[in-house]
């Protein structure tokens, strides 16, 4: 473990610790990149805890989390708030680790190379992941509402139809014979609503 003393190799760890928590904000509950975080924390932890760190410049890492979140929820002054976190994750994160001076002890082609990295990735994540949440549903079950489908089952308090070449459940209030024609009348919830299509 005596190579993580090593400030380049803590630097990097850390700047992905910080990259995995965006990503977990980014991609709640996949699991995967809270299980990296953890490791990163952990590893980061015994290296902060042996090496000592630049108190102020958490605080700067941590703070870069704030525009970060207020891009995610802008409709305007999104870029600038993405790019100031991106700076502030820079900066935080290159005088992590100093020398007596305070200048950092971190390789400084490294840490432009990871911050040119981190910066991008935060940006083009965050713009995709904008993009999906703003995006409109590829399908929409309420278009159902008004087709015209099939009767897979015998449907009355329950069953099930075929509309638009989707296999649903579905109910009625008259009992409809199996393979009868249906017209959808509404949804609740993933259950359509059907009567009997009049010949």
């Amino acid at each position: 473990m005596e190579f993580l003393l090593d400030p380049n190799v803590a630097y990097v760890l850390i700047v992905a610790a910080v990259l995995l928590a965006l990503t977990a904000i980014l991609l709640p509950g996949t699991g995967i990149p809270e299980v990296g975080l953890a490791l990163c924390l952990v590893l980061a932890g015994y290296i902060v805890y042996k090496l000592g760190i630049n108190a102020w410049a958490v605080v700067v890492l941590a703070l870069s989390i704030v525009p970060f979140l207020y891009a995610l929820r802008a409709t305007r002054w999104r870029l600038p708030l993405l790019a100031a976190a991106i700076l502030l994750l820079i900066g935080g994160s290159v005088f992590l680790f100093t020398n007596k001076e305070g200048w950092p002890v971190v390789n400084p082609l490294l840490a432009t190379i990871v911050s040119l990295i981190s910066g991008g990735l935060i940006w083009i994540g965050t713009e995709r992941s904008i993009a999906a949440m703003n995006r409109e549903p590829v399908h929409n079950p309420d278009d159902l509402i008004g087709q015209i489908g099939e009767a897979r089952t015998g449907i009355h308090s329950d069953g099930s139809v075929q509309v638009d070449g989707e296999l649903w459940s579905a109910r009625s209030e008259k009992p409809i014979k199996t393979g009868s024609a249906v017209r959808v009348l509404r949804r609740e919830g993933f259950i359509l609503v059907v009567e009997k299509e009049s010949e």
